[in-house]
């Protein structure tokens, strides 16, 4: 019981926030009593989002920083491909298929092709997720030798993981004079 109402309150401070910043897709969209079905659905909105958004920014935008100690927009995409490649790859209990860093990446046409394919990966695994699996336990590399972790936690990490750096991605848009995807949709109604 008390991992249910932990889920559902991490589910409730990611879809609120979502909503707040992807204004066109809010959590009534993606209800469902399936767990593994909403955080499916969440992943399809963000994912858009953040493949919209980087196809938006131009080109010689890929270098800029709100100040210098930030990343960088392209290393900021960089960050969530690598992200989404460890993430899913560790759900899915195998190791990434990128051994590429990413954030060391300045073009932008290899960018936004690397955050594709990181997203097609991820699609595969979050559509073989079921709520008869979602807890299944997985190893999850990280310091100290890592930790096991059910398979649908580590998706809803990355699920939040690509939120938390849309936001950052809205700011450094907005920075730039653009509208963000997911405004620019909510313009259009």
């Amino acid at each position: 019981m008390f991992r249910r109402s932990l889920f559902a309150l991490c589910l409730m401070s990611v879809a609120i926030p979502a909503s707040a910043q992807t204004s066109d897709g809010g959590f009534g969209q993606v209800a469902s009593a399936s767990t593994a079905s909403v955080v499916k659905s969440m992943h399809t909105l963000i994912r858009r989002n953040l493949v919209e958004a980087a196809d938006a920014m131009p080109a010689e935008d890929y270098a800029f920083k709100p100040t210098p100690e930030v990343r960088s927009f392209g290393q900021l995409v960089g960050h969530v491909i690598n992200a989404n490649f460890y993430f899913c790859s560790q759900a899915k209990g195998e190791a990434s298929p990128s051994k590429e860093n990413f954030e060391r990446t300045a073009d932008k046409a290899a960018l936004v092709k690397g955050l594709s394919d990181s997203l097609a990966y991820c699609d595969d695994v979050y559509a073989a997720t079921t709520d008869a699996n979602f807890n299944q336990q997985v190893k999850v590399a990280g310091p100290g030798g890592g930790s096991e972790g059910g398979r649908g936690s580590v998706l809803l990490f990355n699920m939040t993981h690509n939120n938390e750096h849309y936001g950052n991605i809205i700011v450094y848009m907005r920075l730039k004079g653009r509208v963000p995807p997911s405004t620019a949709r909510v313009q259009k109604k």
